[in-house]
């Protein structure tokens, strides 16, 4: 018997192929309507069905690539279950090159939305009835922010069985039990039941090649091992760290930052990670870590205010051999 069409708009998608389509948005001032991209996989045979979003911040275009990547070697004729693939969340402001809506409302504290609320809210419910309300699990993939760079990493409720299974087959370097933000689709998807890995990887409006490639293939990790697909043939990464707490290191002066702490490195409490100097080079103060444990995010802006974000830090759970 063959597998039922899937649902999604005003269009069915027929079991063994790949459909493109838009969802409607809204309408520009020049009459012009604006969509939401999407493209889903049917697979064949049963399987779960699964969503891959990237963009929710305009800004943020690594995960765009990802997606890109990942559909590019996708068939649906072998492949088991659904993907449905919105590698364009935040589609005014990823034209605009934005973090934010034209409204300046963050759209991932908009969820789960409404649909005659803001613009913000609308897209957000349009994603939350026609996205993760037909999905088992989410992949929702973003950088650094605000001139940040974040190591390849994984945030997810690791409490959770089934999404610890998830987050350890992704392979990233770190596995973070984050907690949940009111509006964020995480936290709404949870709500209805949905298992969701936030990736996090390089710089906005960046396509940082050694974030895309460790999403993509933590990506195509995780649909393999929920056997949408054959396992990925790639050497096993190592185990993935996991951390229960982070913080950042802030500046304790204004200064011009020349920071030696890089992504993925192991620090100590006290550990110098680098100086902010005056525009001569005299050291004005020196950076210290204020734990122990591995870097996962910095920032890449050399001018700082007392106060900045420069270095965060995650706690360390699993032993580092």
């Amino acid at each position: 018997m063959a597998r039922e069409s899937f649902a999604i708009g005003s269009v069915r998608i027929r079991a063994g192929s790949t459909r493109n389509l838009e969802l409607p948005i809204t309408r520009l001032v020049t009459g012009s309507d604006v969509s939401l991209p999407v493209r889903v996989v049917h697979g064949r045979e049963d399987g779960p069905t699964v969503w891959l979003s990237a963009a929710i911040h305009g800004d943020e275009v690594v995960g765009v690539e990802v997606i890109r990547q990942v559909l590019a070697g996708l068939d649906p004729k072998s492949f088991r279950g659904t993907l449905v693939a919105v590698p364009v969340v935040n589609v005014l402001g990823f034209m605009a090159g934005d973090r934010y809506l034209p409204d300046r409302r963050d759209l991932n504290r908009s969820f789960p939305g409404s649909a005659r609320g803001s613009l913000a809210s609308r897209i957000a419910h349009l994603f939350m009835t026609e996205v993760v309300a037909k999905c088992d699990v989410g992949l929702d993939l973003h950088t650094g922010s605000d001139r940040r760079s974040n190591l390849p990493q994984v945030r997810a409720d690791l409490d959770d069985a089934l999404t610890l299974e998830l987050a350890q087959a992704f392979g990233a370097p770190v596995m973070l039990h984050a907690g949940i933000r009111d509006g964020s689709l995480r936290h709404a998807a949870r709500e209805q039941g949905a298992k969701v890995l936030l990736y996090e990887a390089g710089e906005c409006l960046r396509f940082d090649a050694w974030a895309i490639d460790a999403g993509v293939i933590g990506v195509r990790r995780v649909l393999a091992a929920l056997e949408m697909t054959e396992p990925v043939n790639e050497p096993a990464p190592p185990p993935s760290i996991e951390s229960r707490a982070s913080g950042w290191v802030r500046a304790r002066r204004t200064g011009i930052l020349h920071l030696d702490a890089t992504l993925g490195q192991h620090v100590t409490e006290g550990e110098r990670l680098g100086a902010l100097h005056d525009s001569f080079g005299k050291t004005l103060r020196l950076v210290h870590a204020n734990r122990t444990g591995i870097v996962i995010g910095r920032t890449e802006q050399p001018l700082v205010n007392s106060g900045d974000a420069l270095v965060h830090v995650a706690d360390v759970t699993t032993p580092v051999d």
